[in-house]
């Protein structure tokens, strides 16, 4: 995954993380927990890094299993 061509997923909690860093793992989807970059703030100081082409799927599956989250920003 290069240094341009990622996403974060902006999460209320860090159970809430670790839940979306399990469930994305379980979906095949690359993902590693990481602080949250500085420009984005956040209730919660740990979000989901993905590959930014892995952004609809790990939407998709999130939405399935009613997950709430923040959002998701390309990094």
């Amino acid at each position: 995954m290069s240094a341009d061509a990622y996403a974060v997923i902006i999460v209320y909690s860090t159970s809430h993380a670790i839940r979306i860093e399990k469930l994305l793992g379980d979906q095949g989807i690359t993902n590693k927990l990481i602080p949250v970059p500085r420009q984005i703030s956040s209730d919660c100081g740990v979000c989901v890094r993905i590959a930014r082409d892995d952004v609809p799927a790990a939407q998709a599956a999130i939405d399935a299993a009613q997950i709430d989250i923040q959002g998701i920003h390309e990094i």
